[in-house]
C-alpha cells in the first residue's frame, strides 16, 4: 500500500500516527474503518482520525482509497470538510481530518426554535459554491445526502461542510462516469438508467435536498425501492398544500430547475448561484416555515430507521446491465467495498451487485 496517495512534503507521513496524536472516543466504525477523536499533541487543535486496517483491503479498495486521498488533497475551501495529513503505517492507514462537532444539517435545524426560508437560502447557496469548486476541479461527490452535510461547531454561525468523498471521482475533460453509485431517494435518474454521467448528478442531489430543507421531507419517497425509482426517473414530484403554501414562488422555481431528468437541461452550480433565490437575500422569506420542524422529525426517524434496510436492497433492483456499468471513458473504480467501510453514513452507497461491477472494469 505504499504507493496509495501522492508523497506530499509535510502531508504524507510514515511514521506512526500515535506519535503525533492522543486518541479519544470512537465516532463512527464500519466495516474495517474506525473513526476517532484525537488530540495533536503539538498544539492541542482537535481532529477526527479514519483508521483504516490494511488486512482488510483488496486492490481495488487501495485504489478506490488511492482516488479518495487525492481528491481532498486537491480541495481547499469553506465548506469542504479539510484533510490535514495521512500516515502510511505497517498495519493501518491514518486519515487526519477536520473534527465536525456541531452534528448533521437536518438534525441541527430541527433544534431551532425558529426556521425560516432565508436560512435555507444560505445552506443552499454555500453547498452550491462547494459544488462549483468541486466542479471547477473535475472532481464529481456523487453521494451528496444529509449524512454528508455537517456542522464545524455547534455555534451558531458555523460553517456548513461537505463530508465523505469516499465515492467521489475525477473526471478530466469530456469523460463521463457510468458505475452505479448513490443513494436512494438522491441518487439522479441517469444513474438509475445506467447513462453516462458528470457533475450534474451533484446537482439533482443538491434538488433534492433544497426540496427537504423548506419542507420537510423528501420530493421522491416510496417504501417500495422498485417505485422510488421508476418515481425519481420519471422525475414526478409536486408542492403539495399546505406544506408549501408559505415557501416563495421563486424556491420552487429553483427546485423546479434543479429536478430535472434530462442532465442537460438542468441547473449548473452557476446556474443556482445566479438564480434570484440565492442571489438575492431579499428573495427568500423569513417567515417560519411551520410545518418543517414536525415534518423534519418524522422524516429523521423514518431514515434512520429504514437505513438498513435500504442499504440491503437500494441499488441492487437498479435496471442496470452489469457490462454497461464501466466508465464511458476510462475505469471508474471509486465505488467499491472500501466505500462501506469509509462510508459513516446510515445508509450504504453501493451493493454487491454494484461492487461486483467495478470490479470488472
Amino acid at each position: 500500500m505504499s504507493g496509495i496517495i501522492r508523497k506530499v512534503t509535510d502531508f504524507y507521513k510514515k511514521d506512526e500516527c500515535i506519535k503525533f496524536y492522543k486518541f479519544g472516543k470512537t465516532l463512527g466504525t464500519g466495516s474495517f474503518a474506525t473513526v476517532k477523536s484525537a488530540v495533536c499533541k503539538a498544539d492541542n487543535s482537535h481532529w477526527a482520525v479514519k483508521c483504516i486496517e490494511k488486512a482488510s483491503l483488496a486492490p481495488d479498495d487501495e485504489e478506490a482509497l488511492r482516488v479518495e486521498v487525492e481528491v481532498l488533497q486537491m480541495v481547499d475551501h469553506p465548506n469542504i470538510v479539510k484533510l490535514k495529513e495521512v500516515f502510511d503505517c505497517p498495519k493501518t492507514f491514518y486519515m487526519v481530518m477536520e473534527e465536525m462537532s456541531g452534528g448533521e444539517l437536518f438534525d441541527r435545524i430541527v433544534e431551532k426554535e425558529k426556521y425560516t426560508e432565508k436560512e435555507a437560502r444560505l445552506v443552499v447557496l454555500h453547498l452550491a459554491e462547494a459544488l462549483q469548486y468541486c466542479h471547477g476541479l473535475g472532481i464529481v461527490h456523487r453521494d451528496l445526502k444529509p449524512e454528508n452535510l455537517l456542522y464545524a461547531t455547534t455555534d451558531e454561525h458555523s460553517p456548513i461542510k461537505i463530508a465523505d468523498f469516499g465515492l467521489a471521482k475525477l473526471i478530466q475533460g469530456t469523460n463521463m462516469m457510468q458505475t452505479a453509485c448513490g443513494t436512494p431517494g438522491y441518487v439522479a435518474p441517469e444513474i438509475l438508467e445506467g447513462k453516462p454521467y458528470g457533475g450534474e448528478v451533484d446537482m439533482w442531489s443538491l434538488g433534492v435536498i433544497t426540496y427537504i430543507l423548506l419542507c420537510g421531507f423528501p420530493p421522491f419517497y416510496d417504501e417500495n425501492n422498485a417505485t422510488l425509482f421508476a418515481t425519481i426517473k420519471a422525475g414526478a414530484y409536486d408542492f403539495p398544500s399546505p406544506y408549501w403554501d408559505n415557501v416563495s414562488d421563486s424556491a420552487k422555481d429553483l427546485i423546479n430547475h434543479m429536478l430535472v431528468v434530462d442532465p442537460k437541461k438542468r441547473f449548473t452550480s452557476e446556474d443556482v448561484l445566479n438564480h434570484p433565490w440565492v442571489k438575492d437575500p431579499n428573495e427568500a422569506k423569513d417567515t417560519q416555515l411551520s410545518s418543517f420542524t414536525a415534518e423534519m422529525r418524522r422524516y429523521n426517524a423514518r431514515r434512520r430507521f429504514r437505513a438498513g434496510v435500504m442499504a440491503a436492497k437500494a441499488l441492487r433492483s437498479m435496471s442496470l446491465s452489469p457490462k454497461k456499468m464501466g466508465e464511458a471513458k476510462g475505469g471508474d473504480e471509486a465505488a467499491s467495498p472500501t466505500r462501506r467501510g469509509l462510508n459513516l453514513g446510515e445508509n450504504a452507497a453501493v451493493t454487491h451487485g454494484v461492487r461486483q461491477a467495478d470490479a470488472k472494469e
